[in-house]
């Protein structure tokens, strides 16, 4: 079993699972009632569905692809919960409609508390996409996001 005994060691077991194409030992540090948002919004709120999603991408989505930490950050909230932020690179995404995914960095963040057992487990995780040189989006009129700077862009 995949058990974190540091907050540390959640995005690591997530990455390291990642990258062998197990789901199925993924989502072990992950509490049964737990949420996941992904980069687009999409929102699986238990374990069960958590795996179905990760089992599904990592079969079509992701099935050649390479996930790596690149910094990591904990922020203790007490003695038994902590937000950790893991900048992510992910390589390999499965080509769309012809063209070839580049790299695309993330930032997840896992809400983690540990158990009475010494254990910690992500209540939820979210991962952000990481836009260069954009401060938002603007929804266009033909519904379409655009990523925007108004820094840059003024008129």
């Amino acid at each position: 079993m995949n058990t974190a005994k540091t907050p540390e060691e959640i995005p690591e077991i997530f990455v390291d699972n990642w990258n062998r194409r197990r789901p199925d030992l993924m989502v072990e540090i992950f509490e049964e009632d737990a949420d996941f948002i992904n980069v687009v919004g999409l929102w699986w709120e238990n374990k069960g569905d958590i795996f179905k999603a990760h089992d599904y991408g990592l079969k079509v989505i992701f099935k050649d692809s390479t996930l790596k930490i690149i910094k990591l950050k904990t922020k203790k909230l007490s003695e038994t919960s902590a937000v950790v932020h893991a900048k992510m690179e992910l390589t390999g995404q499965t080509p769309f409609a012809g063209e070839k995914g580049g790299t695309r960095k993330t930032v997840f963040s896992f809400i983690v508390r540990k158990k009475e057992d010494g254990i910690w487990w992500a209540v939820s995780a979210q991962n952000t996409d990481i836009v260069g040189g954009a401060e938002t989006y603007i929804r266009t009129e033909d519904g379409k996001l655009k990523p925007v700077n108004y820094r840059k862009n003024k008129s």
